[in-house]
């Protein structure tokens, strides 16, 4: 697994910070773990959880998250936080799917202005926080609403149905590539890209240092506009993506697409061990969070238990999740404060 790019160091922060990704690629095998331990006690009450056909349902809806997630743990990174994702990708979708409807584009060109689209969003957001210096969750609160009221005048109270668009369009996400669902392909493909620029570019470097310790990155000449401003863009981008295989799911697309994606989003990163706090965490937690997530959700339909419990386990993960960061990070600045005072 990629571990996260080391920081620059500043005493006994930086040192912390380490430490803390470290606990977090634990936080990463132990969440593989009890995957695994959660399969097998479901599997007992409900067989077919582990059938071939509900696998492929769980992982392409959980690979659709997951690419939105690493979009927001590159902004998670550097103490940052994306609310509009869920809009985003709501108005990529019925975009999209409307360009379709009425032939305006074809199926390729119109999948290239959904990402496209995707991306100036995400930059409207950097550029909001990076240069007019909005707090980002501010800022992403106000395009949440802003966004979705365009696709509500867009939308103009009509929808998109699977009849409307291109034969064959919604068929790669149930397309198989030696058995593999092409959209779980495709999320596996992102996590690795992402996860390998974090680690081996400079780019990636200056996303931890910035959220590890934005004094230190600037004092190292590391523009920490510039980087917050990528990230966000990039957060755009991977939305874009995100919506277009959403629509590609589910066919029947309307302004209310991808409603309450945010809270599922942000809590597959911080579940998957990125610290809400910046400078740790790694994107292949937060695909492992993703797929955690849809997996508990699966399991509620099959056990017959009620799906208002999602609300709660989302918001339960998070308050979990930055309670148990929150206390390894002051535990291990006390070792280190204690290490330097001998």
């Amino acid at each position: 697994m990629a571990a996260e790019t080391t920081v620059p160091r500043t005493g006994g922060p930086g040192v912390g910070k380490r430490m803390a990704g470290a606990i977090a690629r634990q936080r990463e095998l132990s969440l593989a773990g009890l995957m695994v331990v959660l399969a097998a006690f479901v599997a007992i009450q409900a067989p077919n959880f582990l059938s071939a056909s509900n696998l492929t349902q769980v992982t392409v809806v959980a690979s659709i998250i997951a690419i939105a997630a690493v979009g927001q743990a590159l902004v998670i990174l550097t103490r940052n936080v994306d609310l509009s994702v869920e809009a985003m990708m709501g108005l990529v979708a019925f975009v999209v799917a409307d360009l379709l409807k009425f032939d305006v584009l074809p199926a390729p060109a119109a999948i290239a202005a959904g990402i496209a689209l995707g991306l100036v969003l995400g930059m409207t957001n950097g550029f909001l926080t990076a240069v007019l210096r909005v707090p980002a969750i501010v800022a992403t609160l106000g395009t949440l609403s802003i966004y979705r009221g365009i696709d509500f005048l867009i939308a103009g109270g009509k929808q998109v149905t699977l009849g409307d668009l291109p034969a064959g369009y919604t068929d790669p996400a149930r397309a198989t590539i030696l058995g593999v669902p092409i959209f779980v392909l495709i999320a596996i493909a992102i996590v690795v890209i992402v996860a390998a620029a974090l680690r081996w570019t400079r780019a990636g470097r200056h996303v931890y240092a910035v959220g590890s310790n934005p004094e230190a990155a600037s004092i190292l000449g590391i523009r920490s506009g510039v980087v917050v401003f990528g990230v966000f863009s990039a957060c755009g981008l991977l939305a874009g993506v995100a919506g277009v295989m959403w629509g590609m799911n589910y066919g029947t697309i309307n302004a209310t697409a991808a409603s309450g994606v945010t809270l599922q989003v942000v809590a597959a990163v911080v579940v998957g061990g990125v610290n809400i706090n910046g400078g740790s965490g790694t994107v292949i937690g937060a695909g492992l969070g993703a797929l955690f997530l849809g997996l508990i959700s699966n399991a509620l339909i099959l056990l017959r238990l009620s799906q208002f419990w999602l609300q709660a386990i989302y918001g339960a993960v998070i308050l979990v999740a930055v309670s148990l960061d929150a206390f390894l990070v002051r535990g291990l600045k006390r070792a280190a404060l204690a290490r330097r005072s001998r």
